[in-house]
């Protein structure tokens, strides 16, 4: 394996041979020849290297080492419009037929069809049929071909606007509206607009722009081992697959994108530099615009993806968002993926025939989150974990952590609005609280666990004591100044109690004990696959701290399994203690 050498940074404790072992691990010569990989980190490429051959009989790949990208050229592309958007010279919702005219005489899909928009073509939305094995073969298609090609009319397998279809085509398309509106042949708009002013120097359309030896060559398994494929020339189906680029220039790609958030941090600068692309429209282009489907597994059959603009989000129910996109071609395989809540992002190329980096760099992002010891990470809590709370929020959280020790309504009166007393009046708080007294012992504030703000107005923290912990959470108005709308306490049940037997044999179930019995509305068969499922995802696994729950009917823990954690809810009849509802969630 090469590596690069790297200015020191903040990672100096990360363990980067795990994340090398990985790479390694994934690696192999009969998959694809050569492979890079990077790691970016707060703006910065903070860990890169190389497996293999660049081209057979040349070095190890390196951090600028020149791959074909691929589909993720597509977030160039998107990037793009969305200049030309925030230029005023096009907007999102306009006909695509304004801009290139040979889709003007398409007939409707059906009568009562919505014709086709710029946002349809950056979201996958157009009714256009996947693609990808034709699309590939057209990247040198001549633009007067394609012309023609758009002339004669194509064929839609839905009505636009009805449903997400991951077609190539449309970017094709949205590469001749840049063209149109922009006067520049797309690939000269990108480069001016975008590469240029973020530096981005090996990154470019054609092989002949980069030195022989910094160029990967792409290649296909053979007979006789592996054969190199030629390289596609820039044509009309450049803007959704013609990148060529570099670990190097992608991390700084990705750091763009990350730069974004938290909203308000800064101006979204890249190492300092200002960004050709406004803060905003890089957040927009991140967002979820139209859900696509769910990656198999547990839990719930899997966490839903989406596609933004240019870019694939998942919605991982441990970690929250996850943006990213994968690159697939003849010759070339290649993934960018990146966590906005810990700033962290990796980039893997390959030059094998329609290599699979996705696998790699899952792996490779998990393990760089689970390494990072400064940020905490609130399963399922967004894009925005490591924004400021509001000063208010710190200061009720405080105020409230006085009330829990010694209640007085007169402050509580002050500190909330008028529904919380509504919502639950204030003898059954003060119950409430004692009964958690009575559980874990006198309580106060976890010292060894911070509280976590899912935005400014929300902040949930933990309450420790000598038989255990609990969560409490507030919720403020949007008032000026803002009050506490919303305070919950978790209260553990009762040592004994038909709940906390109900919890210790769900959990017995999970570690390959007997079904609990089920009471009325429970399907037995339903729950048993569920624990099932989360048994083998989790492994064994150990009740941790009360997150929700009444004390008596229902309560929520944390589980820490041998590979996973996990959410447990369940309510039983207090009376029988019979199970009513089981769920189980990623952790």
């Amino acid at each position: 394996m090469r590596q690069n050498a790297l200015p020191a940074n903040t990672w100096d404790m990360v363990d980067f041979a795990e994340l090398d072992a990985i790479a390694g691990d994934y690696w192999r010569p009969d998959g694809q020849p050569g492979l890079a990989f990077g790691v970016v980190r707060d703006g910065e490429l903070v860990h890169c290297g190389g497996f293999g051959r660049r081209f057979l009989g040349g070095p190890a790949p390196d951090a600028d080492t020149v791959f074909r990208i691929s589909s993720m050229t597509k977030s160039f592309t998107a990037s793009g419009i969305m200049l030309l958007r925030d230029e005023g010279v096009l907007a999102l919702d306009d006909l695509a037929e304004e801009y290139v005219p040979e889709m003007r005489g398409w007939p409707p899909v059906t009568a009562d069809a919505a014709r086709v928009t710029v946002r349809h073509l950056l979201t996958m939305t157009a009714g256009f049929p996947a693609d990808d094995a034709w699309a590939d073969r057209q990247q040198g298609l001549p633009l007067e071909d394609f012309s023609a090609l758009l002339s004669d009319g194509v064929r839609f397998a839905w009505a636009p606007d009805t449903k997400f279809e991951y077609a190539s085509l449309g970017y094709a398309i949205l590469g001749r509206i840049i063209t149109a509106v922009s006067g520049l042949a797309y690939p000269e708009f990108i480069r001016q607009r975008l590469l240029n002013p973020l530096g981005l120097t090996r990154t470019g359309y054609e092989a002949a722009e980069f030195a022989a030896d910094d160029l990967a060559l792409g290649y296909h398994p053979a007979p006789e081992g592996w054969a190199e494929v030629p390289m596609d020339p820039c044509g009309a189906f450049a803007p959704m697959g013609g990148v060529f680029s570099s670990v190097r220039d992608l991390a700084r790609w990705v750091a763009g994108f990350l730069a974004a958030y938290p909203p308000g941090a800064g101006l979204g600068t890249v190492g300092g530099e200002p960004h050709p692309l406004a803060v905003a429209s890089r957040r927009q282009m991140q967002l979820p615009q139209v859900f696509f489907g769910s990656w198999p597994g547990f839990p719930a059959g899997g966490f839903p993806m989406s596609y933004g603009f240019g870019l694939v989000v998942d919605h991982d129910p441990a970690l929250g968002p996850i943006v990213h996109h994968a690159g697939g071609y003849p010759g070339f395989g290649s993934h960018m993926r990146w966590h906005p809540a810990t700033g962290t992002g990796v980039v893997a190329l390959a030059n094998g025939t329609y290599a699979t980096p996705y696998p790699l760099t899952v792996r490779l992002l998990q393990a760089l989150i689970r390494q990072d010891k400064t940020t905490t990470v609130a399963g399922g809590t967004g894009l925005f974990p490591r924004g400021e709370p509001w000063p208010e929020t710190v200061a009720a959280r405080d105020a409230v952590n006085r009330l829990l020790r010694d209640w007085d309504d007169a402050e509580a009166d002050r500190l909330f609005t008028p529904n919380v007393a509504q919502d639950a009046p204030y003898p059954a708080r003060r119950r409430a609280i004692e009964l958690v007294r009575d559980r874990i012992g006198a309580f106060g504030d976890d010292p060894d666990r911070p509280a976590e703000y899912d935005s400014p107005a929300r902040c949930r923290w933990w309450l420790s004591g000598d038989g255990g912990e609990v969560q409490a959470q507030i919720l403020l108005s949007p008032e000026q100044p803002p009050r506490v709308q919303m305070l919950s306490l978790a209260v553990p049940p009762a040592p004994g109690s038909p709940l906390a037997v109900a919890l210790t044999r769900v959990v017995g179930w999970l570690n390959g004990g007997q079904p609990v019995p089920a009471g009325e509305g429970l399907d037995p068969a339903l729950v048993s696959r569920r624990v099932r499922s989360a048994a083998a995802w989790a492994g064994r696994c150990r009740p941790g701290p009360c997150r929700a729950g009444d004390g008596s009917s229902a309560v929520t823990v944390d589980l820490t399994g041998e590979y996973a954690s996990l959410t447990l809810a369940i309510t039983v009849d207090p009376a029988t203690g019979l199970l009513h509802h089981l769920d189980l969630t990623g952790g």
